[in-house]
């Protein structure tokens, strides 16, 4: 079982922006042994480090991380997209043969129609040539967006974090979930079953997820959704195995086969 989207993080590098002494217990040091701790009880074999900084400097560390750890299949990183020299920047890190992937933080710029602009072409065409898939990590305003994305560039493989982050605290429902559907209609975009968890109430249960997980399952088939815990971040929501015991639950054995595996091997090349 693969756990396709978790971290690491080291305090001392500098640029988590978001991660402060707020954010509570996950403010702390996170290591590929912790992790282990959390996933190898549940049945992990192995995983996808996912960035957590905007920065080259954080794609490099989890390189460096995963470069001697064979449980980490695949990386997912950042690059500067819009720097004038980006195809030759994105091709130094996908040298690494550990980077699958970049994720520029769109949940984070406020201007929803900027993965869309043309200066971004020939940072597309370098992850294409590369044989990177593209991590999207959005809300549901950009949904649409990367439905325009994904038309624009059809060979692009596109993976949806956290199932688009749907307000299931206020059960806002529309417009995520007719989005969702329409963007599932583009055959090379997949979803993430992660993340799902810390957008919900405050002690919500786990149970709480079930009609957005069903929904996202209904959408994309189990042959393009993938299951990750976004764990640490899961932490202030709930435990790691029973968010995994959630997704097992829904699931038929052969189901479990794709999303707990197979989906992640084919779209992230591991």
């Amino acid at each position: 079982m693969i756990d396709a989207h978790f971290h690491i993080w080291q305090l001392s590098r500098g640029d988590y922006g978001w991660l402060t002494s707020a954010m509570g217990s996950i403010h702390r040091d996170v290591s590929l042994h912790d992790w282990r701790r959390v996933s190898a009880p549940c049945g992990v074999t192995a995983g996808v480090v996912v960035q957590a900084a905007p920065t080259e400097a954080e794609t490099r560390f989890l390189l460096q991380q995963a470069e001697h750890a064979p449980d980490v299949l695949g990386v997912v990183g950042w690059a500067d997209m819009l720097a004038p020299d980006a195809p030759a920047r994105i091709a130094a890190l996908a040298a690494h043969p550990k980077l699958k992937a970049l994720r520029p933080m769109l949940q984070d710029n406020p201007d929803p129609d900027w993965i869309l602009q043309g200066a971004l072409d020939p940072a597309f065409e370098s992850m294409l040539e590369c044989d990177l898939a593209f991590d999207a990590l959005v809300r549901p305003v950009h949904l649409p967006r990367i439905r325009a994305l994904a038309q624009r560039h059809p060979a692009l493989r596109v993976v949806v974090d956290h199932g688009a982050k749907p307000d299931i605290a206020s059960a806002q429902w529309q417009p995520w979930a007719e989005d969702l559907a329409a963007l599932a209609s583009a055959p090379q975009v997949v979803c993430k079953w992660s993340g799902l968890w810390n957008e919900a109430a405050v002690q919500a249960p786990v149970s709480a997820l079930a009609p957005c997980m069903r929904h996202v399952l209904d959408c994309f088939g189990p042959e393009r959704v993938m299951w990750g815990s976004d764990w640490p971040v899961l932490e202030r929501a709930g435990g790691y195995a029973a968010w995994h015991s959630a997704a097992m639950g829904m699931l038929s054995r052969q189901q479990r086969l794709q999303v707990l595996d197979g989906v992640a091997r084919r779209v992230y090349r591991l």
